[in-house]
């Protein structure tokens, strides 16, 4: 049995995650932008823990964590919360740019240098799911793949700074996937949603667990998963 802190359990991919983790028994710790939401995940999650910290807020992390119990050691930390706001770059205001850039990126690097003891201690697993922006950019994604485009270099960084401590580190790159995440990028673009066009968040899912669970000999550095239509 495993334990892992998982962002973003709340919705989407994050929420299938933690339910596949939560059925086979493993110890998870959940965060949580507020106590509501906190009370939220806890009762749908059957003997989880959950951690307050705002990812809008990564300045403030740190002093949230130092008033709460936080986990002794970590097999895994699993950075699946994401925001998204499309727009030109001629219309993109500093305030949508930070807002990306804080919860995309600062907060995942933030999260990570703050339970970084207690993965070494477990010589666990840092999971990133990135984007196939964090990849190649498109139009209107300026400021969400310069977010993911970040989040690679962190995870490539990370990589090799602690690899003598015995810490695997994989980045993901999904598709455009069925979540409410995806509903919002298709009002942002003004066009028709159809869920049955993108993968499920279980196909993400089970990449993301494939990599976790992987025999302790080999690391997966980077996956893609595009949906197949």
């Amino acid at each position: 049995m495993g334990t892992h802190l998982i962002t973003g359990a709340g919705s989407g991919i994050g929420t299938v995650v933690a339910e596949r983790l939560c059925a086979r028994g493993d110890e998870l710790w959940l965060l949580a932008r507020d106590a509501g939401r906190a009370k939220q995940l806890a009762e749908r999650y059957p003997g989880a823990k959950t951690l307050v910290g705002d990812l809008a807020e990564p300045e403030r992390l740190s002093w949230a964590f130092s008033h709460q119990q936080v986990p002794d050691r970590l097999d895994s930390l699993l950075h699946i919360a994401g925001v998204v706001e499309l727009g030109d770059v001629g219309d993109l205001t500093p305030k949508a740019w930070n807002q990306q850039l804080a919860a995309n990126l600062v907060s995942p690097a933030e999260l990570t240098r703050l339970l970084l003891p207690q993965l070494r201690l477990a010589k666990g697993h840092v999971v990133f799911v990135n984007s196939g922006a964090g990849l190649r950019a498109n139009a209107q994604w300026s400021a969400y793949a310069a977010s993911k485009h970040g989040l690679k270099a962190l995870a490539d960084a990370l990589r090799w700074e602690e690899s003598g401590n015995g810490i695997r580190v994989t980045t993901v790159y999904p598709g455009r996937t069925a979540t409410p995440m995806q509903v919002k990028v298709h009002q942002q673009e003004g066009r028709e949603y159809d869920p049955e066009r993108w993968m499920t968040p279980e196909s993400v899912a089970t990449t993301l667990l494939t990599a976790l669970d992987l025999p302790r000999d080999a690391e997966i550095t980077d996956l893609s998963v595009r949906p197949r239509a």
